[in-house]
């Protein structure tokens, strides 16, 4: 059985993409694997710095796509440039709860590098903070 040449093309830029993946958490993509528009590899983690609940995504904004709430998080980052430091924060009222959240964010948006890494007290100030973009679960 022989492999049509758009099958092998799909596999290799899967195969491209799952290594991206799973490189970004731990060093910069080498020169020449970039992706085309503005994307960003995110992760949230529940608890401290031992913790090994960690979730991941890589978010595409060109179209949006890879997240659950892409279109959202696109269009919140377009406004301000894809500086996460500079999204609005939503007036609500979070408990005092300590579950602390670490968010990081890695990737490219308007030509540029991005680079975020920030530890919230519980989900609900990261929610305030960063809106739909580090919303992961829908």
């Amino acid at each position: 059985m022989t492999i049509s040449t758009t099958a092998k093309a799909v596999r290799g830029a899967l195969l491209a993409a799952a290594l991206l993946l799973t490189a970004a958490p731990q060093a910069q993509a080498a020169p020449g694997h970039h992706l085309p528009g503005n994307w960003l590899y995110l992760t949230v983690t529940k608890g401290d710095s031992r913790s090994s609940d960690t979730r991941g995504t890589l978010l595409l904004c060109d179209p949006p796509q890879g997240h659950a709430r892409a279109a959202e998080a696109c269009a919140e980052l377009a406004a301000v440039d894809g500086d996460i430091g500079a999204l609005p924060a939503r007036d609500v009222m979070c408990p005092m709860v300590y579950a602390p959240v670490t968010v990081h964010a890695r990737g490219q948006w308007s030509g540029r590098e991005v680079e975020y890494v920030q530890t919230f007290p519980n989900a609900c100030a990261l929610g305030a903070r960063t809106r739909e973009v580090f919303a992961l679960d829908g």
